[in-house]
């Protein structure tokens, strides 16, 4: 696998992480998939370049919002699980359907 185009170190402070994800969100193509690690998140787009976020993984609970931040289909009440493998995949893209915030 190559080196990731931009790396960031989680300090403790989600703004900073999500800011460091608008920034080099455009640096790729098209999302296709994540994988947290216990201590890290890697974001891929479809050529395969990827950035990370390092001192983060699926135990903290701040990598829900990151999560989101990239659109990736996840169940926020199992991502904090200890992985099965290294790592644990998601697919991005994830859509919601027209009117789901609202009360019927």
């Amino acid at each position: 696998m190559s080196e990731p185009l931009e790396i960031h170190d989680f300090v403790g402070d989600i703004d900073l992480a999500l800011e460091f994800l608008k920034r080099t969100r455009w640096e790729l193509r098209a999302l296709r998939r994540v994988h947290v690690y216990h201590n890290q998140l890697q974001i891929f787009d479809v050529n395969g370049d990827y950035f990370e976020i390092r001192r983060i993984g699926y135990a903290d609970p701040e990598i829900v919002a990151l999560l989101q931040a990239v659109n990736t289909a996840f169940d926020p009440k199992t991502i904090h699980d200890a992985a099965v493998g290294e790592f644990k995949e998601f697919f991005t893209g994830r859509r919601h359907a027209w009117a789901e915030d609202r009360v019927m």
